[in-house]
């Protein structure tokens, strides 16, 4: 730690961030080594869902996480007041004020999972009408920043804000699309995966994620670019698998094939038996096409013959800890 602190002070750093979580003592006692801010891997992820929350439910959630995070740090950081306190039968200023922060906090809490409950019931409703008009729905999953939202687009005609940083979108998204020779489908995009991500946020999206429930097909988009695709593949099944949905058709498409090796893209499609193109290329996306609509088309047949309606999926589990953002 004093290595660290003296080479922060040559390099005029005024922050260390941890990729790991810390405990509350943790923050404390490295912050009374190196008179330095501590940042840890939670709150760095926290900060970025801040900024990129618009939406009434976006906001709602994130801020849920962010008062989850904070409820077991109060008293670390009200110590100093807390040893405040009077004598026998008296209560000190610090102690008072630490148990006031507390009740705001759970009570606000309490208030936020009310609206959130309500807005999941309202997405309910609107699941029940899909289902009843019986079109299929193919859902987008994949890392942060693989291109799902360009996918999206790509396939669909829409113009959902696309940027290149993690966690882009938040909300899940859904849009009509034709597919030829098909028909109707919807189609969706939710909020990326990363390794790593506190439970608290992934409760807190626990409504955004319903959505995947509903689908028929899984199109698991991989940034073939990325440094090591193979890992960010585990992270994302690993995810699907805590969240019950692994029994859901999946397809893998390597999005950015056009500025990865050839080379490299054919050896990733052979290891994990996907499809490579890129999003922004329309034209590259007629094998994914195809696919679907392969897919769909058996699903509907196989529906028909066992007398089953479309996305008969049941309700998603209980989360555990996962990796979703």
């Amino acid at each position: 730690m004093k290595e660290l602190a003296i080479h922060a002070l040559q390099s005029g750093a005024d922050t260390l961030v941890f990729d790991q979580d810390l405990s509350p003592a943790q923050v404390r006692g490295i912050s009374e080594i190196t008179d330095l801010r501590v940042v840890d891997r939670t709150q760095v992820i926290l900060d970025i869902f801040a900024k990129r929350a618009h939406s009434r439910i976006g906001k709602i959630q994130v801020e849920l996480a962010q008062l989850r995070y904070r409820l077991p740090r109060l008293a670390q950081s009200n110590t100093a007041f807390s040893r405040l306190a009077g004598g026998i039968g008296t209560r000190g200023p610090g102690e008072t004020k630490l148990e006031s922060d507390r009740r705001r906090i759970r009570e606000r809490i309490q208030r936020l999972e009310r609206d959130l409950k309500e807005v999941s019931q309202g997405r309910q409703e609107q699941r029940k009408m899909r289902v009843k008009r019986g079109l299929p729905v193919v859902s987008l999953v994949g890392y942060t920043n693989a291109g799902k939202s360009t996918l999206l687009n790509s396939l669909t005609a829409s113009d959902v804000p696309v940027k290149d940083r993690v966690f882009e979108t938040l909300d899940a998204v859904s849009r009509r699309w034709f597919l030829p020779g098909f028909g109707e489908v919807i189609m969706t995009d939710t909020v990326g995966f990363i390794r790593d991500l506190p439970k608290d946020l992934v409760t807190a999206f626990q409504t955004t994620l319903e959505e995947l429930q509903d689908a028929d097909v899984l199109v698991h988009v991989i940034d073939a670019h990325a440094p090591d695709p193979g890992q960010h593949i585990t992270a994302v099944d690993s995810i699907l698998q805590t969240l019950g949905l692994e029994h859901i058709p999946r397809l893998r498409f390597f999005n950015k094939a056009d500025s990865t090796d050839p080379e490299i893209v054919q050896r990733l499609c052979l290891r994990f038996d996907g499809m490579a193109g890129s999003a922004l290329d329309s034209s590259s996306l007629k094998d994914v096409r195809e696919e679907l609509h392969n897919r769909l088309k058996g699903l509907r047949g196989d529906e028909a013959r066992n007398g089953r309606t479309p996305n008969a999926h049941g309700s998603i589990p209980q989360l555990g800890i996962a990796g979703v953002c």
